[in-house]
């Protein structure tokens, strides 16, 4: 038992939050489900089971379309915040510190301690990749889910016009078309939207014993300072 609750208290934010996506997941995929057989009803087709629409590309663009926009926001803001500051923000490096650093800093090469990651005191290749991994992971995990994505709506997007009676459109087509863009930017939009709102709120408001802001306290000037 005590062993449940460490494993619960060292691990509380990744089992909530894992935990609560693949409850979302689900509800979208009853929601997905019964608003997809609606539809087929409406055009005078069968309703299909859960096991079949979960097959269907409708339901793998309606979820990447949002996975992609997810990890484009996190992948820009790993990156962008190692040269981009915003005075009075916990969100943001101190205003000298812009920049990847020093190996001091980083504890990395001759500066890595005992407990330091393998790769930090490894060769320079290994440092290289190794101090670039999240951004590069994130980053991948974006364009992979931008991919899969474009191929589910080419898909879905082609089932519409075959019921139409219109001419299929080509993958390299359907990512020029509006429909593909209509659905990538209202996504883009809310999470940079996100972003930008989290950076300078965070300036001038609290909320206390989080992390992602300062103490209550600290002036609005003070920049990179965490509670």
């Amino acid at each position: 038992m005590t062993s449940v609750r460490r494993v619960l208290k060292e691990h509380g934010l990744t089992l909530v939050f894992g935990g609560g996506f693949l409850l979302a997941l689900a509800g979208q995929a009853f929601a997905g489900h019964a608003s997809f057989n609606d539809q087929l009803v409406a055009d005078s087709l069968h309703p299909i089971g859960l096991g079949a629409y979960l097959t269907t590309s409708d339901f793998a663009v309606d979820v990447t379309e949002n996975w992609q926009s997810e990890y484009l926001q996190f992948s820009l803001y790993i990156f962008g915040t190692v040269w981009l500051l915003q005075r009075g923000s916990p969100e943001s490096k101190k205003l000298d510190e812009a920049g990847p650093e020093s190996d001091r800093d980083q504890k990395v090469g001759v500066f890595a301690e005992p407990d330091s990651p393998r790769w930090a005191s490894g060769g320079r290749l290994r440092q290289a990749l190794y101090s670039s991994s999240l951004g590069t992971v994130m980053g991948s995990v974006f364009v992979l889910s931008w991919l899969a994505q474009s191929i589910a709506g080419a898909a879905a997007h082609n089932e519409e016009r075959l019921r139409g009676l219109r001419p299929p459109m080509s993958w390299s087509q359907y990512v020029k078309s509006a429909d593909f863009w209509d659905r990538t930017l209202q996504n883009w939009q809310s999470e940079l939207l996100a972003v930008a709102s989290m950076v300078i709120l965070s300036v001038y408001l609290r909320q206390r014993g989080s992390p992602e802001s300062k103490p209550v306290g600290t002036p609005h000037s003070a920049t990179g300072v965490e509670g």
